[in-house]
């Protein structure tokens, strides 16, 4: 089994365990790890909406209590659209773990994968840790650490 029809399986059954009873709108997201392990996660709603978390959260959050690491892939899916897109805090959390070359497979939960971006298309001005490093050297110029 191909590495894309792994994922969009894994996010599939996790957008299956979706908490959405407000939304409606269950997704499903799941990540490869540069270990090769997989990390699945769903949208999870609470009543104070939108205080819930989404798909992407969740996976990103089983891959740091499995040991952190960095992306290497993520498929997500909703049951409702054709190509799911991460939402924009998602996109920057997604980032952080990734990199700008890291493969971001849009789903369709009926055929799979529909469309492969990278996270540089998805957020080409992403707040990386570079800026903070470089504000960071010049705070601490200036005095101000």
């Amino acid at each position: 089994m191909a590495i894309t029809d792994t994922l969009f399986s894994a996010a599939k059954a996790a957008m299956e365990k979706a908490y959405a009873p407000y939304s409606r709108f269950p997704v499903g997201a799941a990540i490869l790890a540069e270990d090769g392990r997989v990390h699945a996660g769903c949208n999870i709603e609470v009543v104070s909406f939108p205080e819930g978390w989404c798909a992407e959260t969740t996976a990103i959050g089983h891959m740091v209590m499995g040991g952190g690491g960095r992306i290497a892939e993520v498929a997500v899916v909703a049951e409702k659209l054709v190509a799911c897109s991460p939402c924009g805090g998602c996109r920057q959390r997604l980032a952080e773990f990734s990199t700008a070359e890291t493969k971001v497979h849009l789903c369709d939960a009926t055929t799979g994968v529909v469309e492969t971006v990278t996270m540089a298309d998805l957020l080409p001005y992403a707040f990386d840790t570079d800026a903070l490093d470089d504000s960071l050297a010049e705070a601490g110029d200036a005095g101000q650490l």
